[in-house]
C-alpha cells in the first residue's frame, strides 16, 4: 500500500495522506487516513475510495440520501483511480459497502409508530411518517446505532386528506 500512497501523494499535492486507525477523508485538514493494519486488496480499494472524496472535494452533506449519492460517487472516482493505478476493484466490494449506507439510511426512515418508510421533510431536521403522520428525529451520527425519538420531533399541524373526503 505504501507503493500506491507515495504515487497517490505525488500525484495530489493538495491533499495528505496519514496512516490512522481507520480510513476516512477529512475535509478540514485535507487528510486521508488511512489503516495499514487492513488486508488487501480491501485496503487498497478503501484508500482509493477515501482519495475519491478527496479529489470531488465532499465536504457535508444535508439530507440523508445525499450521503448515498457522496458514496456512489466516491467508488466512481476510486474506480477510475484504480484503472489509472492498473487495479481492479471488486464490484461486489463496491456494493456491500453502499449496502451499509442503504441499511443506514433505511433504518433511519422506518416509523417508530407504524412501521411505513418516509423521507426527510423540507427542513431536513427530521421525518414524517407518510401514513400515520408520526414525525421523528434521527442521531445526526452515520457511525453509531440508529435511534429514533418522537420526543423532540415537532408535530405536524396537517393531516393529508383524499380529495373526494369532505
Amino acid at each position: 500500500m505504501d507503493d500506491i500512497v507515495n504515487i497517490l501523494s505525488g500525484s495530489y499535492k493538495t491533499v495528505t495522506f496519514r496512516p490512522g486507525d481507520r480510513f476516512y477523508w477529512s475535509p478540514e485538514t485535507r487528510e486521508v487516513f488511512y489503516d495499514r493494519s487492513v488486508q488487501q486488496p480491501q485496503g487498497l480499494w478503501s484508500l482509493l475510495h477515501e482519495t475519491g472524496h478527496a479529489l470531488l472535494e465532499h465536504k457535508s452533506y444535508q439530507a440523508d440520501y445525499e450521503l448515498i449519492r457522496l458514496e456512489v460517487d466516491a467508488w466512481e472516482k476510486a474506480k477510475a483511480l484504480a484503472s489509472d493505478l492498473a487495479v481492479t476493484i471488486d464490484e461486489d466490494h463496491v456494493q456491500d459497502c453502499i449496502d451499509t449506507y442503504r441499511d443506514w439510511l433505511y433504518a433511519r426512515s422506518i416509523c417508530p409508530r407504524c412501521g411505513n418508510k418516509s423521507l426527510q421533510q423540507a427542513n431536513l431536521a427530521q421525518y414524517q411518517c407518510f401514513n400515520c403522520h408520526e414525525t421523528w428525529k434521527v442521531t445526526p451520527s452515520r457511525f453509531c446505532r440508529t435511534y429514533r425519538s418522537t420526543k423532540h420531533a415537532q408535530k405536524a399541524n396537517f393531516v393529508f386528506r383524499l380529495a373526494d373526503e369532505s
